[in-house]
């Protein structure tokens, strides 16, 4: 049996098992919060199905401290999210996000394209708790991820690595320690970031364009004779590269490449 959720545009499952906490019949509260298709599926899938009451939150306007605290979640899990979230809800609730750098190394935004830009084929997932400062908080712990694959397949990976991260969490409710180390930080990169230039090498492009092919990135570019040429599911074969290409007419505005 399933209950509604009073939280808006979330999904709550029933109880699995009576365990000690402030939830219903005894069971804990959890919060998921995605933004992702993919982070649905994985809830619906998975997620949900662990002992407890499982909510989840995809949308940015019903994520207030008032919605929260109705819930009192024991953790509140961000698997992939794009708003700033409320200080008042970092500060009141234990905040756990999933950065896919072994931090301190890579703070900051975009950590796939970076890592793969600078050359890395394998990173750490890291489960850290959050706080007013980006990717700064305590590590919960850190798992090996491979890059290998479109940008596509890396996130459904680290999705589900995310949620076997997860069930240890409510398994063990682990103390994070803080990071030690050289601080990295990695920029945050624009939609002109994606125009294909400066490449020299046939594995440079493919890396390129593979990074970039997820739903909601902008897809490796190139403008040219009035035309923008947007590439997708590049393969790497012996001196060559295949992908598939979407050309469309510049809109005013739009620059060509150089």
């Amino acid at each position: 049996m399933r209950r509604k959720s009073s939280v808006p545009s979330s999904k709550a499952a029933r109880p699995a098992s009576t365990r000690p906490g402030t939830g219903h019949g005894g069971s804990k509260n959890y919060l998921v919060v995605g933004c992702k298709p993919w982070n649905r599926r994985l809830f619906d899938q998975s997620l949900s199905r662990l002992p407890g009451w499982w909510t989840y939150l995809d949308s940015a306007d019903a994520l207030t401290p008032g919605s929260v605290r109705k819930s009192s979640p024991r953790y509140i899990f961000f698997l992939h999210w794009s708003w700033k979230v409320p200080e008042q809800i970092v500060q009141q609730f234990e905040c756990v996000c999933f950065h896919m750098t072994d931090v301190p190394f890579g703070r900051g935004g975009s950590p796939l394209q970076n890592l793969i830009v600078a050359g890395h084929r394998e990173t750490k997932l890291t489960a850290l708790r959050m706080t007013g400062d980006f990717d700064a908080g305590p590590v919960y712990m850190k798992e090996p991820l491979s890059l290998e694959g479109g940008a596509e397949e890396i996130l459904l990976r680290a999705g589900r690595l995310s949620a076997k991260m997860i069930q240890r969490l409510v398994q063990e409710e682990i103390t994070p320690v803080p990071q030690a180390g050289k601080v990295v930080r990695f920029k945050r990169r624009t939609p002109q970031d994606s125009e294909i230039q400066n490449l020299r090498s046939i594995e440079g492009v493919y890396d390129f364009i593979r990074m970039l092919d997820a739903e909601g990135y902008p897809r490796a570019f190139l403008n040219y004779s009035g035309l923008r040429f947007e590439f997708s599911r590049a393969a790497l074969y012996d001196r060559r590269v295949m992908a598939d290409v979407k050309i469309t007419r510049l809109e005013d505005g739009e620059e060509e490449s150089e």
